[in-house]
């Protein structure tokens, strides 16, 4: 580019709300100078200011920017403690009307598939999950509930035949009686106000495009939004090295409790 990504940092950050500086720069500038020189534009300025006239562009910039990689059951061996261990544990402290956030939810994938867990547990008349993203356009799709055949490969059987239609071979519809237990809202981890008294988050694979300083600080205020004895589920590239510095105990692997 011909001229200043820091000065870019600050435009984008009065523009969208979401501040560079709290990611990786040589991932993210790489990622979004390849963006940029796909439109033929060799200048931040100039982009910037394409963005600001042309909708179309400026919500690719945050599809592409929020970095959106989701399926249904990822990691299955930990959604699997997650039944086992985390959701008796919770259960027994809290009762079965729990409070569950699913943070950077991205498509949708990953509050459905805990709609889908709950309900062996509970009714789903009485399973409400909070789930949020940056990116109003995979909000919409998550909101729609079609899925690639690719991304349902987790899923137990016995939810694929109870809880999907299938439209054709490559896509499936999840069915409204889980998509009404999620209520999905436009949210930026970096500075928006999080929900509060909650006894399960889950942020996976999310974080890990953060720096460090980013990342401590999203910890801090995901222990506070807790109660006392709360769980916070990351993703398989995130654990949590020092847990006790950010008020957490390591509970399982993958699974951190408040202090």
């Amino acid at each position: 580019m011909t001229d200043n990504y820091e000065a870019f940092k600050a435009q984008i950050l009065s523009l969208t709300k979401i501040d560079l500086h709290a990611y990786k720069e040589r991932q993210m500038k790489r990622r979004i100078d390849a963006l940029i020189a796909k439109h033929k534009i060799d200048s931040y300025n100039v982009y910037v200011e394409t963005i600001k006239k042309n909708p179309v562009m400026y919500e690719e910039f945050i599809n592409y920017l929020t970095i959106n990689v989701s399926e249904f059951y990822r990691n299955p061996e930990q959604w699997n403690l997650l039944e086992r261990e985390i959701l008796p544990y919770l259960f027994s402290k809290f009762g079965n009307q729990l409070k569950i956030w699913s943070a950077a939810c991205s498509t949708g994938d990953e509050p459905y598939s805990l709609v889908m867990l709950l309900s062996k547990f509970i009714p789903l008349s009485r399973i409400k999950i909070i789930a949020t993203d940056i990116d109003k356009q995979v909000l919409s799709k998550a909101k729609l509930g079609l899925y690639n055949i690719k991304s349902l490969k987790g899923i137990p059987d016995e939810f694929l035949s109870k809880y999907f239609h299938e439209i054709n071979d490559k896509t499936y519809q999840i069915s409204d009686s889980i998509k009404q237990c999620v209520e999905f809202k436009h949210h930026n981890l970096l500075k928006d106000e999080y929900p509060s008294h909650c006894d399960l988050i889950v942020c996976r694979n999310v974080l890990i495009y953060f720096t460090e300083e980013a990342k401590d600080d999203i910890y801090k205020k995901f222990n506070q939004s807790l109660k006392k004895d709360g769980i916070l589920f990351v993703g398989s590239t995130e654990q949590i090295i020092q847990p006790q510095n950010l008020q957490f105990i390591t509970h399982k692997s993958f699974f951190y409790r408040k202090m």
